[in-house]
Parts: structure tokens; C-alpha cells; sequence
């Protein structure tokens, strides 16, 4: 049998997190602020010093643009050597026109990339910051955290031990945090001019400043003093050589001059609008286009391809356009295919678009770049989940151009590198009443978040979509969300919602005749159920939802609800009657290739032929499934696996092999804080006494 192509085993790495972003390049001065950093850092004996803060937090704070981000992350590169369990970075993007990050996303970034399993982080966010602060303990980390507007933001984000510390970014002076956190308060001002002008120097080079000092002056203030705009500024005059400081100064001027009838109380922008608009004037037509509509992409960042559909070009171009606007210092390329504004340029670019695009225009170009994110992501779908829930979507936009991806892990990458932006989008789509987007997105998206273990961004992703499907009255967006959303709620422990959730989508389903949807809330009610150990009312869900998926032939829900049927007669020992249900599932999914769902099947098949004292054919079953939850890399699974194959072989009095597989399988469990893991413990302790006697 030809089976579906497989990604191979990926275990994660053991190497500490090392997310600083790129240092900044011909950084100037700052050395007062730098020393007290400096001296800030923890020292090697640390642990043993009397009366040392339990935490060692600094604060920048600072006017927009004037080199707050820079900093940090220059220092942090300096010290990176002290933090030798790692550094963590986030953008908590508390100021700009998009939603902040929530505080809990960022902790769950943070908590996978300290390499605690996916399925141990709490869903709430106090429960992660407890984890968060249990996993750093004792441990040399450099957190940063980056544009906080509020104490509320990053307080769950700080480490309780001394060996750790943290640099926290904002535009407030987060008082809060020197008062309750005693944290070294550092406010970063304006450059002076003459750092100004040094910064200028090194970019446009040092003979043109001699030439004309008082020009260079000029242009830094200008600048407001600010590295941002110097940089701006110092990237165009040096792609300029034969054009004079004077000359410069004088555009500058008039540009300044035409926006002082346009300058408003507490704008954000007044002090950088002139240079900004001056840059922005010098683009070509289509490169000034892209970089305004990209102030209207819902994400923080973006891909080349996403910005090709929100402006309608060839992915070639794209890219062409987006290295123009890095080259300016309009944009940045942090990383491979990956592109942001810096907050301020963010907001003048959609001030731009709002000027210069009418308000369809604008329609057109979100409408564009929505439907590449939802297409891409039924692309996903279909190659990681095949057999999921497929809905109708409307055809893509003119000027959607896609490249899908052709395996399991690229369509994992891509969810995973896309996975914020993606709920960014619902949000705007919502917001912005485009309701068929902001219920769909999330329906395709939902396996994803389901696999990585995302829990409260499925419930919250599924929660929008269910507010978008009934505003926009669908019925089969809302049956489409309730189920995912009794699938999430299910996942996080909360039955009652749960099943509210699966009755709900049975009714919506029925009144839509979505069979599919119809059949898996049933299964749903029946796993909740059996949980309660309701059991008679458990079987008769998976009946119903049996023959709902027969009578319309979906064959992975016949072959599901086969499994879950034979769960509950091995439960009544009938394990007869239990192996043909397993088998008869093995055979259905096995036929359609769907290789996930056959080791769920062969798992509970290897533990009725354990139970019925068939060992050989126990470990034969359990052995392909082991193999199988391998290539998928579900670690809890595999550890689940191995602990029943380790009691197969005890069993078969093969007491040697039977303790290598526990051993391995509590290896997997303990970490993952798998209940089964003592169960695993205890097994090895008493046949390890017993060999001893």
C-alpha cells in the first residue's frame, strides 16, 4: 500500500533559546546608559549574596523613536555570554494601530521555547507565569520585552530568581514596577547633537559632514534628534553623493513648512512626520503604494507573498518592492522573508493609505490579502488533515497568488510562522465586517492549533468566528464553529461548555445538512460522556454518530466512531466484540490512507489483545503504532504506547525488554507531566526490588 508522505522525526533540541533579534548597526554612544546596565548584571556569586532583589529587572523608557529598542537589544548582545541558559525576546506591541500581544501568548512562546511540552502549558495566564517563573529558577536567562505600554503587560514576564534579568522597553516610565519590582529605571533621552551628527556621519560618510557642518547640524535637528529618522534621513542623502547637505536641508524645509498646517495637539508623529513624508515622497510610485497598504495588514509583521496579495503583484515583485523599502530604513527584515514597521512608521503608512486610498480601494486591498491567508491556510488543511471538515470557500480574490505547501511540516512551518497574524486577521475581518472571512479562517485553521496545542487561541479564534457566523447569520459557520469550539473547551477541561457547545452543533448541523459536523458533535457528546463514565448514554452518541457518517458516507467518521464503540465494550470486557470493532476501524482508516487516525485505532486494539491474552498480536499492534506516532512526533502518545508495550512484554515474562520500554516511556511521560508517568515509576520499582531478591 502507497502511504501518505510523513514528516520525519524531529525531537526538540536541548540548545538554551536565543531570540535577540540582529544588533543594531553603527550604534552611537549611549555609554552612561550602558555602564548602568553594565552594572546592573548579575554576578557569578549572586545566588550566595546577602540580601540581593530576587529579581534584577531594568526599564527604558523614552519618546518614540529615539533608539529605546536599540539599545536593549545592543546591550543584551554585549551580555548575551553571562545568560548561559538562554535569552527571550517579544515585541508586546503595546503601542501602534493593531490590538497589543496579550500577555499569555507571549508567556507560551516563551514556555516552548524553554522546552516545556506543548501539552503541560497551563491554558490560563496566571498559570503560565507561575510555570514561567518555575522554569527560570535557578537559571542564567535575559528576557526583553519590548514596547510595553502598561505594568499590567509585562509583570507576569519577570523571573523571581537573581540570576536572571530583565530589560523592559516602553514610552511610559512604568512606575509601578519601580515601586513594587524595584527595578533600575533608565529614561533614554534625545540624542545630543553631536551624537546626532555623529550618526549621520556614519552613514553618509564623515567627509560629506566636514564639508558642510552646519548643513549636517541642521538636518539633525531637523531630525528632532531622533536615530530613527536620522537613519531614515542619512540612508537617502547617501544614495544621493552629488546633492548637497544644503540642498537637503532646503527639501526638508518645505516638506516641514507644507505640514505645519497639518500638525495636531498630541501627535505621536509631529516630531518625525516631515522626515517621513520627505522619504516617502522620494519612493517610486509602486513602492510608495506597497509600503501604504501594508499600514493596513492586520499582523505585526509580514511575509513577501502576503504582501504581494495585499497589493496585488507578483510575488518577484513583492520582494523587490520590500528590499526598496528595507534599503530606506522604512522597513525592517529581521529575519528570512519576514518584514516589519518600526510602530511610528506603522501609523504613518496607514495615515498615508487613509489619505491616498479611497475607502473601497482600502476594501479591496484587505479583501486581497484575507482570502491569501484563508486559502493558504485550506492548503494547510488539506495536507496535514485531510479528512477534517471541509467548507465551502468563496473563489479567491484577482491578484491572489499562492504557493502551497507540499508536505506536513512545510504546512506546519507555515501555520506556525503565520499563527499570530492569522488571529490578528479574524480580529480585523470581524471588526471590519468582512463576517464570511472572520468565521472561515477559523474553521480551516482549526487543526492546527488543535496539533500545536494552542488551546486559548483555538477556543478565542473559534469564539470570533462563532460572533462573525451569527452576525452574518450562517447557520453552517455557526455549526462549524460550535464544533470546533466543543472540541477546544473539551480539550481545557471544561465539560458543561463543552457539551452545550456539541448540542448546539447538532442542531445548527442539522438544519444546514453539514452530516459531517452533524456526526463528530455526537461523537463529542458520547467522549464526554464516557468520561463521565456515563457509559450507556456514551454508546448510544457513538451509535448515533456511526450511522450518520455510514448513511453518508464519511468514512473517517464511520472509522472513529467504530474506535470509539470498541473503547467502550473493551471497557465492559466484551473484548470480542471490541477487536472486531478496532479491526473494522484499522481497515476503514488504513484504506483511506489516513495513517494518524490508524495509530489511534491500533493503540486500544494492542491493549484488547493484551487484555485477552493475545500477546503477540498485541505487540505487533502496539509496534505499528509506536512506529507511526514516531513519524507524526506526538511524544505523549508515543510514551503511551511504549508503557503498553512494556506491560505486553512483562506479561510474556520478556522482563528485560518490559523495562526498557518503561524506562523509555517514563523518559517521555515524566516531562510532559503525564498522570501515567507514576503509574510507569511504580511498575519500574517493583520489578527492579523483585530482580533484586
Amino acid at each position: 500500500m502507497t502511504r501518505r508522505s510523513l514528516p520525519g522525526r524531529q525531537r526538540e533540541g536541548l540548545q538554551p533559546p536565543r531570540q535577540l533579534p540582529l544588533d543594531a548597526t553603527g550604534f552611537v554612544n549611549r555609554e552612561r546608559t550602558l555602564s548602568r546596565l553594565d552594572a546592573a548584571l548579575p554576578s557569578d556569586d549572586v545566588p550566595a549574596a546577602a540580601g540581593h532583589p530576587p529579581m534584577i529587572v531594568a526599564t527604558i523608557a523614552g519618546a518614540p523613536g529615539v533608539g529605546k529598542t536599540a539599545l536593549a537589544v545592543h546591550w543584551a548582545h554585549r551580555a548575551r555570554g553571562w545568560f548561559t541558559d538562554g535569552d527571550l525576546y517579544v515585541d508586546m506591541r503595546g503601542y501602534g494601530p493593531g490590538p497589543a500581544l496579550d500577555v499569555g501568548q507571549a508567556l507560551d512562546t516563551f514556555l516552548r521555547a524553554l522546552h516545556v511540552p506543548a501539552e503541560q502549558i497551563p491554558t490560563d495566564t496566571d498559570g503560565r507565569a507561575a510555570m514561567f517563573r518555575s522554569v527560570l529558577n535557578g537559571k542564567r536567562v535575559l528576557i526583553v520585552v519590548d514596547n510595553v505600554s502598561t505594568v499590567g503587560q509585562v509583570r507576569p514576564l519577570l523571573p523571581a530568581t537573581p540570576t536572571c534579568m530583565a530589560i523592559v522597553t516602553s514610552r511610559s516610565r512604568l512606575s509601578g514596577l519601580v515601586a513594587r519590582e524595584g527595578a533600575s529605571r533608565m529614561t533614554l533621552d534625545v540624542l545630543s547633537p553631536e551624537e546626532a551628527v555623529t550618526l549621520l556621519s556614519d552613514t553618509i560618510g564623515g567627509g560629506r559632514v566636514r564639508t558642510e557642518p552646519q548643513a549636517a547640524a541642521e538636518l539633525a535637528r531637523r531630525c528632532a534628534y531622533l536615530p530613527l529618522a536620522l537613519r531614515i534621513i542619512g540612508e537617502r542623502i547617501a544614495n544621493s553623493p552629488h546633492v548637497t547637505l544644503a540642498e537637503f536641508v532646503a527639501d526638508l524645509a518645505l516638506v516641514e513648512h507644507q505640514l505645519d498646517a497639518l500638525a495636531v495637539d498630541d501627535d505621536e508623529l509631529s516630531d518625525v512626520r516631515a522626515v517621513f513624508s520627505w522619504s516617502y515622497q522620494a519612493l517610486p510610485t509602486e513602492t510608495a503604494r506597497l509600503f501604504r497598504l501594508l499600514g493596513l495588514h492586520a499582523g505585526s509583521d509580514t511575509s513577501a507573498s502576503a504582501a504581494a496579495a495585499l497589493a496585488g503583484v507578483s510575488l518577484s515583485r513583492s520582494r523587490n518592492l520590500l528590499d526598496q523599502l528595507t534599503a530606506a530604513h522604512l522597513m525592517q527584515n529581521p529575519s528570512r522573508d519576514r518584514y516589519l514597521f518600526h510602530d511610528l512608521l506603522r501609523a504613518y503608512a496607514l495615515e498615508r493609505a487613509q489619505a491616498e486610498e479611497t475607502p473601497e480601494q482600502q476594501r479591496q486591498s484587505r479583501r486581497r490579502v484575507y482570502f491569501w491567508y484563508l486559502l493558504m491556510a485550506e492548503e494547510g488543511r488539506k495536507v496535514i488533515l485531510p479528512y477534517s471538515h471541509a467548507v465551502a470557500l468563496p473563489p479567491g480574490e484577482p491578484g491572489v497568488i499562492l504557493a502551497p505547501p507540499h508536505t506536513v511540516a512545510e504546512a506546519m512551518a507555515w501555520f506556525e510562522r503565520e499563527r499570530l497574524n492569522l488571529l490578528d486577521t479574524v480580529r480585523q475581518a470581524d471588526d471590519l465586517g468582512e463576517l464570511e472571512v472572520a468565521w472561515q479562517l477559523p474553521v480551516v485553521s482549526d487543526g492546527f492549533f488543535e496539533l500545536k496545542s494552542y488551546w486559548a487561541d483555538w477556543r478565542d479564534i473559534h469564539l470570533t468566528g462563532l460572533r462573525a457566523a451569527r452576525s452574518a447569520g450562517s447557520r453552517l459557520g455557526e455549526a462549524a464553529n460550535l464544533r470546533c469550539l466543543g472540541d477546544a473547551h473539551w480539550r481545557m477541561g471544561q465539560r458543561e461548555t463543552a457539551l452545550d457547545c456539541y448540542h448546539q452543533g447538532v442542531a445548527a448541523s442539522r438544519e444546514v445538512d453539514d452530516h459531517w459536523v452533524e456526526g463528530f458533535c455526537l461523537r463529542g457528546l458520547g467522549l464526554i460522556h464516557e468520561e463521565l463514565g456515563q457509559t450507556n448514554e456514551a454508546m448510544d452518541f457513538f451509535g448515533q454518530a456511526r450511522e450518520v457518517f455510514r448513511r453518508h458516507g464519511i468514512t473517517r467518521g464511520e472509522g472513529m466512531s467504530l474506535l470509539s464503540l470498541g473503547n467502550g465494550h473493551r471497557a465492559h470486557g466484551r473484548l470480542d466484540t471490541a477487536i472486531a470493532h478496532y479491526l473494522e476501524a484499522v481497515t476503514i482508516l488504513d484504506g483511506i490512507d489516513d495513517q494518524w487516525s490508524v495509530a489511534w485505532a491500533s493503540y486500544p486494539l494492542g491493549l484488547a489483545y493484551q487484555q485477552a491474552g493475545r500477546l503477540d498480536e498485541a505487540l505487533e499492534r502496539h509496534t505499528d503504532a509506536l512506529e507511526l506516532f514516531r513519524r507524526f512526533d506526538d511524544r505523549r502518545c508515543e510514551g503511551l504506547t511504549l508503557a503498553a508495550l512494556g506491560d505486553t512484554h512483562h506479561a510474556a515474562s520478556q522482563h528485560d525488554a518490559a523495562r526498557r520500554c518503561w524506562q523509555q516511556a517514563l523518559r517521555i511521560l515524566d516531562p510532559l507531566g503525564d498522570p501515567q508517568a507514576s503509574v510507569v515509576r511504580g511498575l519500574l520499582a517493583r520489578t527492579g526490588s523483585r530482580k533484586s531478591t
